[in-house]
């Protein structure tokens, strides 16, 4: 047999039901509030690095430079990596100029193709050697803004005519591509 209840112990346990879960909701916003202003927190600080007279700020695994209003990104920076000698072309030869580019290395052509876009007045793969070329890529040569990206035992950067070479060891790629990058930026000099 279910139990008579009164209307008033039946709106006394209504009210007390809904004070209970009025509490549990303020605590449960009052911690999230509190968990995403120590998460804020963490996420604005941010490391910073500086070489030569500029900063870097990493932000989402990327070092960020900020040059003339631009942002600069790179995997690396200059701390960590090596710099490796010789003489390369500035920014200024690259500029509202087609820019073609061969690679195996995906991750490397990312790294050129996300900064010198900014300058160049396209990016486009092609062949160097038509022996060599797949794809039905278009051949160019040293007289064309062209950057060769192949592995080797040796790292090194080279300028030949409008070529330039960097090579190294396939996990290296990207860390050379950086360092040709600040070298043509005046980062490095």
């Amino acid at each position: 047999m279910r139990q008579i209840i009164s209307k008033e112990k039946k709106d006394k346990t209504e009210r007390r039901k809904q004070v209970i879960i009025g509490g549990l909701l303020i605590v449960i916003m009052f911690f999230s509030v509190a968990a995403y202003s120590f998460q804020k927190e963490d996420t604005s600080t941010s490391k910073t690095a500086k070489y030569n007279g500029f900063e870097f700020v990493n932000q989402n695994d990327l070092w960020i430079l900020n040059t003339n209003g631009i942002n600069l990104a790179f995997k690396y920076n200059p701390n960590e990596v090596e710099e490796i000698g010789g003489y390369l072309n500035l920014l200024d030869s690259y500029s509202n100029k087609p820019l073609y580019i061969s690679s195996e290395n995906i991750e490397a052509i990312q790294e050129i193709y996300q900064n010198m876009n900014l300058f160049v007045l396209r990016i486009r793969e092609a062949c160097l050697d038509e022996k060599e070329c797949k794809d039905n890529l278009p051949v160019k040569t040293c007289e064309d803004n062209f950057i060769i990206i192949k592995e080797a035992e040796l790292s090194k950067i080279y300028q030949q005519d409008n070529c330039v070479f960097i090579e190294g060891k396939e996990e290296d790629l990207t860390k050379l591509s950086d360092e040709f990058m600040f070298k043509i930026f005046g980062i490095r000099t």
